[in-house]
């Protein structure tokens, strides 16, 4: 059959505390868990988990992501990052935040309970360390 002719489908995802595994993550202060976003949605899509070990103990550094988008949901506690354009937000529970892909942030600050989902598009996301912008009030390193 012709290449052409092949449709690649799309699969039904449901994962569960005890059936989302563990996978390894940018930072050794969370726990990971792969929601089965990225499989079932053929890359488009990567959907997890991250729960903090303890709460930051130094700011991960000025970074942005090479991905279209990031979209992240404080389920419990708060994380506060620092943004290129000069912006502070702490996103506490219940709060979302969406961080188009290629813009320089640095996460600055976790409660010891923080839990958030994050997505991004698509799902493969690699995260490139930068300089600090000129509007940066912490050097982050």
């Amino acid at each position: 059959m012709p290449m052409s002719n092949v449709r690649l489908v799309q699969k039904l995802a449901h994962a569960t505390p005890e059936t989302a595994p563990s996978v390894q993550g940018r930072r050794d202060f969370f726990t990971y868990r792969d929601l089965g976003v990225t499989e079932a949605s053929l890359g488009k899509l990567r959907a997890q988990t991250m729960t903090a070990i303890r709460g930051m103990t130094e700011p991960t550094g000025w970074h942005y992501h090479d991905c279209e988008g990031q979209f992240i949901y404080a389920l419990k506690g708060w994380v506060e990052l620092e943004f290129e354009t000069g912006d502070v937000i702490r996103l506490e529970e219940g709060e979302s935040l969406f961080i188009p892909g290629g813009m320089r942030h640095n996460e600055i600050g976790t409660s010891d309970d923080l839990k958030i989902l994050e997505l991004s598009i698509p799902a493969k996301m690699e995260t490139v360390a930068c300089d600090p912008p000129t509007t940066a009030s912490s050097p982050g390193r």
